[in-house]
Parts: C-alpha cells; sequence; structure tokens
C-alpha cells in the first residue's frame, strides 16, 4: 500500500504516530492506508492470518497546535480501532469466521460472486479484508475529526432544522443501531464478517422485497469470446447501441431481444444469462470486427488485459520506483485562503455530527460514500431529478419503494434540482455555500460543463470539501473506455485477479469496484475534513473505481514482482460440496479439508455434520451463504440484520464505538 506520496501538500496525518498489533493479515492494510495519509508506524505481531484481532492505535502529543487558527480540539489527541474477523458468537461448530475465505462463505460473497456460475465461488483476491481497512480506517479518521471539532466519537445524530424536509420515501431513522458513547478519545471496533454483509447489502436488501426480480436469477454472462480467442466485455447503457452492436454482427433478432434485459440488469443481479446464439455470434467474428461493430453502434467494448500487462503499466506510472505500489486510490488537494472556521461538534450525535453531506449521485459508488458518512453522524441531503431518482422505483421493490436503492439511501434527505437549468443550479450553489462536503459521480466534465466544479463552488464557500468519485481518476490511462465498473475491471485485470489459475478470467458481476470505490470515496471524505481543520482550507478530493482496482490488484503485482505466481492457484478458495449444501475451510486448511472430503466423504453429510466432522480432525471450516434470505436467522450474526421501515433487510453498521 505504501505510495511516494498523496498530493504535493500536507497529508492529514502528517505527524501522527500509529502502532498496530496482532495478525498482519488484519493489521497490515490499515498500516498501508495510514502510512498513506501521512502517518509514521510500523505494524507489530505475528504473521499469522488465522484468529485472533488487531489493534490500531493512532497518537499526536501536539493535535491542538497543528490546526486552524480557532479550534477547540484537544493538545493531544488519539484514536484506536480492534479489528476482527468475526462479530457473533462462536456456534456449535466453532468460531465462524478466521480468515478471508470464511469470511466470504459466511457472508454471501461467494454465493453472489458465483451467480454467474451457478455455484458459490470464492474471490481469489482478499476483498473483505480490503473493505475492512478501509473501514477501520474510515472509523480512525472519524475519531480524529470529531476530537478536532472539539467533540466526541458518538453515534447518530438528531436532525437540524433549516434544511429540506426529508422526501417521503426516506426512511424515518437514519441510524437505527445508533448508542451514545461519551469517551474523549474513541476506540472503535471493526469486524471482516460485517464488512462482508455491507458489501453485499444490495443483494441481501432484494431477498425482503415484495416482487421477484427483475431479470432472471440463472448462470451465465460475460466475458465474451472473439474468433481468434480474445477475451472481451461489452457497455452500454442504451437499448438503441446495444441492438445496433448485435445487428452489425448478425445476430438472431429474438436472441438480440432476450439478451437486453438480463444485460441491462447484472448490475443488480450479478449474473446475466444471455442467449447461447450471442456468444455463438462473437465466436463467429475477428476481435477488429468486434470493435467496429461496436465504433458503428455506439457500444463500447474492451479487451480483458492480463495483470502481467496492468503490472507493466503500473511500473512505467512509478517511474521505476518498485518499492511502491503506485499512486494512492484517492488524492487530496487544498485550495483556497484559510476560509474555513471551524465549528465545535453537537454534544450529541456521530463523529461527524452537525456537518452537511450534499450528494449527486447515482447508482452505486457516490450514493454508498454518502451512505457512510451519514452512519457516521452527517446530515446527506441528496440532489435528485425533478420527478426523483428513477432508481427508487427499480424493482424488486419493499413498500413500493426499490430494496436496493433502500440499502444504499436510507436516512437521506433529498431535494429535487434539474441540474440543466440555470435557476435551479443557483439553487443549487446557495444550497453548497452552507455545506461541508459537496459529493458527486457524474460523467467525467460535467461538473464543469454545468458550472459546478470544485472551482465554481469554491467561490460560493471556500472551505468546502469537494469530493469526486470517478471511473478512472485522472488521466492515468490515455485509452480507457467506459468508466463502469465491469469495464473497468476487463481493463485492469481483475477479471484475472479474482479467478485462481484453471479458471477463465472474467470480471466478477458482483460490482465489486462500484462497492470498493465507494468505501475510497467515504475515505477520502473523511481525510479531506480532516485535512480542512488542520490547514482551515477547502480541500477536493478524488476516487475512483480505477484506484479500487489498484487496492485489488496490489498483492498479486506484488508477488509478480518478486517472482510469485501472478495468480492464485487452481483450486483456491473453492468450497466443498457437502450432501445439502457446500462448505468452505480456511485458506490455510483448504489442502487438508479436501483430502479429508475424499477420505470421510463429506459430499454424503449435511452441511453441519460436514463442518464438525472436519473440526473433530482439528480443521476450520464454515458453511457456505447459498441464499442470502437465509442471513436473517444465521446464528454466525446472531440477529444484526434488522428491517427497515419498508420491510427491507438492513445490516448492522459496519463499527462500533465505545
Amino acid at each position: 500500500m505504501a505510495s511516494p506520496a498523496v498530493t504535493q501538500t500536507a497529508r492529514p496525518l502528517d505527524g501522527l504516530r500509529f502502532t498496530a498489533s496482532g495478525p498482519t493479515a488484519l493489521a497490515g492494510p490499515v498500516a498501508g492506508h495510514l502510512r498513506l495519509l501521512g502517518a509514521v508506524g510500523e505494524p507489530g505481531g505475528d504473521a499469522g492470518g488465522d484468529g485472533g484481532a488487531a489493534r490500531i492505535t493512532l497518537a499526536d502529543e501536539e493535535f491542538g497546535t497543528r490546526l486552524g487558527t480557532g479550534s477547540s480540539a484537544p493538545a493531544s489527541a488519539s484514536a484506536s480501532a480492534t479489528v476482527s474477523w468475526s462479530s457473533g458468537p462462536s456456534v456449535p461448530t466453532g468460531t465462524p469466521v478466521t480468515d478471508e475465505a470464511t469470511a466470504q462463505a459466511a457472508s454471501g460473497i461467494m454465493a453472489v460472486h458465483g451467480r454467474r456460475d451457478g455455484v458459490p465461488r470464492g474471490l481469489a483476491v482478499d476483498y473483505a479484508v480490503t473493505a475492512t481497512a478501509i473501514l477501520t480506517t474510515q472509523a480512525l479518521l472519524a475519531g480524529l475529526l470529531a476530537q478536532a471539532r472539539g467533540g466526541q466519537a458518538n453515534a447518530g445524530h438528531p436532525h437540524r432544522n433549516g434544511h429540506p424536509h426529508p422526501h417521503p420515501n426516506a426512511h424515518p431513522h437514519a441510524h437505527p443501531h445508533a448508542h451514545p458513547h461519551p469517551h474523549p478519545h474513541p476506540h472503535a471496533h471493526t469486524y471482516v464478517d460485517r464488512s462482508g454483509l455491507l458489501v453485499v447489502s444490495q443483494y441481501l436488501a432484494a431477498t425482503g422485497a415484495d416482487e421477484g426480480e427483475a431479470a432472471e436469477l440463472a448462470p451465465g454472462g460475460p466475458p465474451f469470446t472473439a474468433a481468434d480467442g480474445t477475451l472481451f466485455e461489452l457497455e452500454t447503457l442504451d437499448p438503441g447501441a446495444w441492438a445496433g452492436f448485435w445487428r452489425a454482427l448478425e445476430a438472431p433478432a429474438d436472441a438480440m431481444r432476450a439478451g437486453w434485459r438480463p444485460f441491462q440488469f447484472r448490475y443488480a443481479t450479478a449474473c446475466a444469462p444471455f442467449p447461447e446464439a450471442l456468444h455463438a455470434t462473437t465466436r463467429a467474428h475477428g476481435w477488429q470486427r468486434i470493435r467496429e461493430a461496436a465504433a458503428a453502434s455506439g457500444a463500447e467494448v474492451c479487451r480483458l488485459r492480463s495483470l502481467a500487462e496492468r503490472g507493466a503499466e503500473r511500473a512505467a506510472e512509478q517511474d521505476g520506483a518498485a518499492e511502491h505500489d503506485g499512486p494512492a486510490p484517492w488524492t487530496l488537494a487544498p485550495y483556497g485562503s484559510g476560509a474555513h472556521v471551524p465549528r465545535p461538534a453537537p454534544a450529541i450525535g456521530g463523529p461527524l455530527a452537525g456537518l452537511t453531506v450534499l450528494e449527486a449521485g447515482r447508482r452505486v459508488q457516490a450514493p454508498l460514500a454518502a451512505h457512510l458518512l451519514g452512519l457516521l453522524g452527517a446530515e446527506v441531503i441528496r440532489i435528485e431529478p425533478p420527478g426523483g431518482d428513477p432508481l427508487r422505483g427499480m424493482p424488486p421493490a419493499c413498500s413500493g419503494v426499490s430494496a436496493r436503492w433502500l440499502a444504499l439511501n436510507r436516512g437521506k434527505s433529498a431535494v429535487e434540482i434539474d441540474i440543466k437549468s440555470p435557476g435551479d443550479r443557483l439553487r443549487l450553489r446557495e444550497l453548497a455555500a452552507g455545506a461541508d462536503v459537496f459529493l458527486h459521480n457524474w460523467a467525467p466534465g460535467k461538473a464543469a460543463e454545468l458550472g459546478l466544479d470544485s472551482g465554481d463552488l469554491a467561490r460560493v464557500n471556500p472551505a468546502l470539501v469537494y469530493a469526486y468519485t470517478g471511473g478512472w481518476g485522472t488521466g492515468r490511462i490515455a485509452d480507457a473506455p467506459m468508466g463502469t465498473d465491469f469495464m473497468v475491471q476487463a481493463r485492469t485485470g481483475v477479471g484475472e485477479a479474482a479467478r485462481p489459475e484453471g479458471e477463465v478470467p472474467a470480471p466478477s458481476l458482483m460490482t465489486l469496484l462500484d462497492v470498493m470505490g465507494g468505501l475510497l470515496g467515504a475515505e477520502a471524505v473523511l481525510a479531506g475534513l480532516l485535512l480542512r481543520e488542520r490547514t482551515g482550507r477547502g480541500v477536493r478530493v478524488d476516487s475512483s473505481l480505477l484506484g479500487a482496482s489498484d487496492l485489488l490488484t496490489a498483492p498479486a503485482l506484488r508477488r509478480a514482482r518478486s517472482g510469485g505466481r501472478t495468480r492464485r492457484p487452481a483450486g483456491f478458495r473453492t468450497p466443498l460440496r457437502t450432501a445439502d449444501g457446500w462448505v468452505a475451510p480456511t485458506d490455510a486448511d483448504a489442502a487438508a479439508c479436501a483430502r479429508a472430503a475424499t477420505a470421510h466423504g463429506l459430499a454424503g453429510l449435511p452441511t453441519e455434520d460436514a463442518v464438525r466432522a472436519l473440526r473433530a480432525h482439528g480443521l476450520h471450516a464454515t458453511a457456505v451463504t447459498t441464499d442470502l434470505a437465509d442471513l436473517h436467522h444465521d446464528p454466525r450474526f446472531a440477529g444484526s440484520i434488522s428491517r427497515d421501515a419498508h420491510g427491507a433487510p438492513a445490516v448492522p453498521d459496519p463499527w462500533s464505538f465505545v
């Protein structure tokens, strides 16, 4: 995770020191994020990855003197966090989650990632641990931010007067898990299994809907294959471009029509059961002909890049700085001349209580980032088009509201603004003048075209933290295609990193980068808010799906640089069949469990008995969640999943503060 520098300016944790102890698998990724933010320290403790917990502490004896004029912060400050694998109690078959593999199995990640293939599959990247590291860093930043504002890290916040009333479809209780936490030096708890629940929360929400999915849940999906064997992704948001692409390749009309719906909804369902005729069509044409068809129709195609190709690009980006993994997954750029006047935090509420976030977000990335800021206490106001966000009506629905939309947007208020209207853009600027954060994920160049870029809003609010969560970042890849999740996966080698040897490279149809990009967006905003307290200046923060991809592929590229295998070996994180389901061994016990499965006939045992049999031989495994609806009564999560006012399943907050 180390990087030369986040920006050419001060970083929010410059001058702070951290200590980290416990399993390196848990402490190491958090330490990497803290170093990127300017803190100095080294992880200690053991190098083991199973069981146990990590503890991270940040401290600064001169914290108050480093802040801007007028701060009510204490002279010194500290924040700490404990990172554990499991939040739940032990069950009869033992502690359920003790590493990445068992976290993916229990939380439903394997089930969602495996939908394309019709069986649960483990991600060959450490997705749950990477998410947990970001969430832990968020908690540490939030704790320091609360102290910088002279407050405390609590959870929950009261509604403030003077802001728009909640949209009729907003959840009336923004923070159902809120509890007061009075300690001035906050301690946070994060859990890898809870992080897993968060990253599948949209898919879980759909299980509580009043209606079925808009498209069939069945195996199938990209990538497509050209006649010369080139694997590629196809992207378009326009049904006309979809039809034009397939007509240019002379695909059967009925297959073209039948394929659009699963293609359109694959972001929601994590599968796309296309007619086989579409795959046969691309196999009949060369790559150049396919590119021409895409260009003529307005669709986009992207050849799947290998990790070797991505590694060469990263080396060129770093200009030979082999000791670094590449740029940070976000940038922080202060602007202005010190217009921020610190305001004391409210006596009650979360660490972000009293702060206002304006969110002009679509789909997943920006809405998730704002959702996390809201869980930390900020008031989040969505900017929606006239008539409201059309995704509120995306099936399946709970009490008339999209279940997936609720997973990312419950607890937010909303105002309707037509950004094409000069008068409404003036209203938006007026809202920004009183906000702390403006967050969006509009198409590249759109904000500048509308006169709503960071420089424009700085004129009405020089202390604003302006956050852009984009696809490709700041021009690091010159020939980048459309900046959507699956295209970024294809272009940057994630399709190879996410699957072990023996599996054909393919981007996951679980929205790996949209979700990770949302987590990074929230982390970047928190870093920007803390940097604002330290410098007195507004801050522009940029994060991207490319940054999320870089985080996920960095371990594979490190292995390649040191002469190791870029991809994980065949069979890595492959669950074992039982009579009624699947079990997932820990990574450390995978080979022994596979031998035991054959020797003791695990395929003929019920799942619970199979886990017990493995445990009797000193081996660790857990049942694989194959139906996300089962998580509601799964003893591994001890009833932590609730339902909101619409009846949609709601996962627990990813952190707790004490």
